[in-house]
């Protein structure tokens, strides 16, 4: 009896693993984007998080939603076809200071909770150090 227990459980784990549709795996570690830390005036704060479609159906991105306003997320528009890959453009605003942005990305893929997946932005904006030349410097060597 426990023999038939045994194959029954092997085999509704071997049904749960080989799920068929589409699925999303995301090539950014932690499905995040580190922008680190940049300068406000020159990074125009657009990244791409590039995924598969892992599935043996066509991925299909229903919505893609930011926490915020401040972060414009982009969607494909065409069906994501097995094996093949896609991209969801992110764009921040570049307010001043730090970047913790999470989006929502939702869509037909069998392998996360409800085909909804989260992705999430994070790093630094800082202002660009003004330099003036015309300042004197105090620890020039000429000057001592």
């Amino acid at each position: 009896m426990k023999k038939y227990i045994l194959i029954a459980l092997v085999l509704m784990n071997a049904m749960a693993f080989a799920q068929k549709g589409a699925k999303i795996e995301f090539k950014d570690k932690d499905n995040t984007i580190d922008y680190g830390t940049v300068n406000k005036e020159d990074d125009d704060g657009v990244r791409v998080f590039e995924f598969t479609n892992t599935g043996d159906e066509p991925l299909i991105i229903t919505n893609v939603q930011s926490s915020c306003g401040c972060t414009v997320p982009s969607k494909p528009t065409e069906p994501i076809a097995p094996g093949k890959t896609g991209k969801i453009e992110v764009k921040y605003n570049m307010h001043t200071g730090p970047i913790r942005k999470t989006i929502t990305v939702e869509s037909n893929a069998v392998n996360v909770e409800e085909g909804r997946v989260a992705i999430k932005i994070k790093g630094e904006v800082v202002e660009k150090p003004v330099v003036n030349l015309l300042e004197k410097k105090t620890n020039s060597p000429m000057m001592q």
